[in-house]
């Protein structure tokens, strides 16, 4: 039976994209990935992500990532909450692996509503294969099942690669990207204070933005 596991990395950063990571395999090779040392990719040193990344690819069926960059982030909010966009983009990944059993990372308070508007989602595109597809949608799913935890380490893995490419393209150092981060917020400060608007890489839709937006342009008046 060929199963995939499903999970996000960069929901909550005010800076840079959002992956949404899946992984493929038959459910026999589940105890290859527990060999593997695949965890909760947050508790997972980030030297040791991509190597780990590495033998996920090579043991999986397929290996997929749903990319949304910070402007597209903004775009959908104008027309859905952040939970239907990740509902939308759990379904992407769900169409390009066709999995007879899904375990995903619930991105909802409610678990079972997140599996169901799911299943709804992918029937619209796969109607077929959504008969036949057995959603399993937990919190913390990616610290209790493997393939889980492997979606987690690859999505995790293309959004540090994607946020390293930022830095170097624009010759900064912006730290994390969460909203928590000194660095983060200070480099938000100056870019604003520098150039009266925050770039496209930045989610202007965020309250960490809006509110330097609002307080930096309240100063200038």
């Amino acid at each position: 039976m060929k199963i995939a596991g499903i999970d996000e990395a960069g929901k909550g950063p005010v800076i840079g994209p959002m992956c949404v990571g899946g992984v493929l395999i038959d459910d026999a090779k589940v105890n290859t990935l527990k060999n593997l040392g695949v965890a909760d990719s947050k508790k997972i040193s980030k030297k040791k992500r991509p190597q780990l990344a590495g033998q996920i690819e090579k043991y999986s069926d397929n290996v997929f990532i749903f990319e949304i960059s910070a402007s597209q982030i903004d775009e959908l909010r104008t027309l859905m909450s952040m939970n239907d966009i990740m509902v939308v983009a759990f379904s992407k990944v769900l169409g390009q692996l066709h999995p007879e059993t899904a375990y995903v990372d619930a991105a909802d308070v409610n678990e079972e509503r997140f599996g169901r508007r799911l299943l709804e989602e992918y029937r619209k595109t796969s109607p077929e294969k959504a008969d036949e597809l057995t959603i399993v949608s937990k919190h913390q799913a990616d610290a209790t099942y493997p393939v889980v935890s492997a979606a987690s380490i690859v999505a995790k893995v293309r959004r540090d690669e994607l946020i390293e490419e930022l830095k170097a393209e624009y010759q900064v150092d912006f730290g994390s990207g969460y909203p928590s981060d000194p660095k983060t917020k200070k480099f938000l400060s100056e870019w604003y204070e520098e150039n009266g608007d925050l770039p496209d890489f930045v989610r202007h839709s965020w309250k960490t933005a809006e509110n330097i937006m609002q307080t930096e342009g309240s100063d200038k008046d």
